[in-house]
C-alpha cells in the first residue's frame, strides 16, 4: 500500500456547555438543580463568560449516557481548521449531515500549477522542468515519489491535451495567465525559472479552475475548515474513527478527537465519560 501524509487539526472555536445544559434547564424547568452557579443563579445574575466555560454538566452527562437525549448536544459545537487532507476525504467527509465545510477552492487555487506548466513551454524538458516544481509546492497527499511522480506527469500530460486543443500557444496562456503576465513570456522566456518567480509574483488569474479543475486527483491536498455540534461529532467519531472506515478518514477524525477538549468527549465517548 502507498504511504500518505497524515493531516494535521488545530480547534479554532469552542461555544461551550453552558448554552446546553441551559437548553436541557428549559426543557426541564430545573435551573435550581444545576452544579453550576453561573447557570443556578443566570436570571439573578447572569454571566456569559462564565456559563460558556463551565467544565462539567452532571444533567447533560446524565441526558447523555443514561436518557440517549442527544438533541441537547446540538447547542454544543466545535470549529476545526483542517489541513492537508485528501480530496478523496473530503468526498466522504461531505457525507455527514450535520456540519459547515469551507474548503480550499481548486478553482481560484491553482494558479502556481498553471504557472509551472507555463513556464516549462520555454524549457528543453519542459516534464522535468514541470515535476521539480509541483513537487517544491508539496500539492499531494501521497508521501511516494515514484508515485508522485505518475501524479505530476498525468497533470502535466492533461494540460498538453489542453494546450493542443488551441491553434497557438497565445491562445491557451491567455486562459492560464493574467494578462498583466503576459508579457513575462516572452521578456522571461530563455530563463524558465525566472519566468515562473515572475508569474508567481505577478496577477493571478483566480478563475483558472472553470476550466482546469477537473485535472486533480483524490490525492490532491486540500485544507478546511469544519464545524460540527457536538451529537453529529459523535455520530462522526462513532463511525469514522472505527476499524471499518477507510484509513485515510480515520486518520482525521483520530486527529479531530485529540484536539477536542475532554469535557465534550465526556458526553459523546463511553471511553471518557467516567473520567
Amino acid at each position: 500500500m502507498l504511504s500518505y501524509k497524515k493531516p494535521k487539526v488545530t480547534l479554532l472555536q469552542e461555544s461551550g456547555l453552558g448554552v446546553a445544559e441551559i437548553a436541557a434547564r428549559t426543557c426541564y424547568d430545573s435551573f435550581e438543580n444545576s452544579e453550576n452557579d453561573c447557570i443556578r443563579n443566570y436570571k439573578e445574575d447572569f454571566d456569559r463568560d462564565a456559563i460558556n466555560s463551565i467544565e462539567d454538566s452532571e444533567l447533560l452527562a446524565n441526558l447523555a449516557w443514561v436518557h440517549h437525549h442527544h438533541s441537547i448536544l446540538e447547542h454544543a459545537t466545535l470549529s476545526f481548521l483542517v489541513e492537508g487532507i485528501s480530496r478523496g476525504v473530503l468526498q466522504e467527509h461531505a457525507r455527514h449531515r450535520i456540519q459547515a465545510i469551507s474548503c480550499r477552492s481548486t478553482r481560484y487555487t491553482m494558479s502556481s500549477v498553471l504557472n509551472a506548466f507555463a513556464a516549462s513551454m520555454k524549457c528543453t524538458n519542459e516534464l522535468v522542468f514541470f515535476i521539480n516544481k509541483i513537487m517544491e509546492l508539496d500539492m499531494f497527499v501521497v508521501d511516494e515519489e515514484e508515485y508522485l511522480f505518475l501524479e505530476i506527469e498525468c497533470l502535466f500530460n492533461k494540460l498538453k491535451y489542453h494546450r493542443h486543443k488551441y491553434e497557438e500557444d497565445s491562445d491557451f496562456l491567455k486562459e492560464i495567465i493574467a494578462a498583466s503576465s503576459l508579457g513575462y513570456m516572452d521578456e522571461l522566456g530563455d530563463n524558465p525559472e525566472a519566468l515562473y518567480q515572475a508569474l508567481q509574483n505577478g496577477k493571478r488569474k483566480r478563475n483558472v479552475g472553470d476550466k482546469f479543475k477537473h485535472i486533480v486527483t483524490d490525492n490532491w491536498k486540500v485544507d478546511m475548515v469544519v464545524t460540527f455540534n457536538i451529537r453529529s461529532l459523535k455520530n462522526y467519531f462513532d463511525l469514522r474513527d472505527s476499524g471499518a472506515a477507510w484509513f485515510q478518514i480515520q486518520w482525521l477524525a483520530q486527529a479531530i478527537k485529540e484536539a477536542t477538549p475532554m469535557k465534550y468527549l465526556k458526553l459523546i465517548d463511553k471511553k471518557y465519560k467516567d473520567i
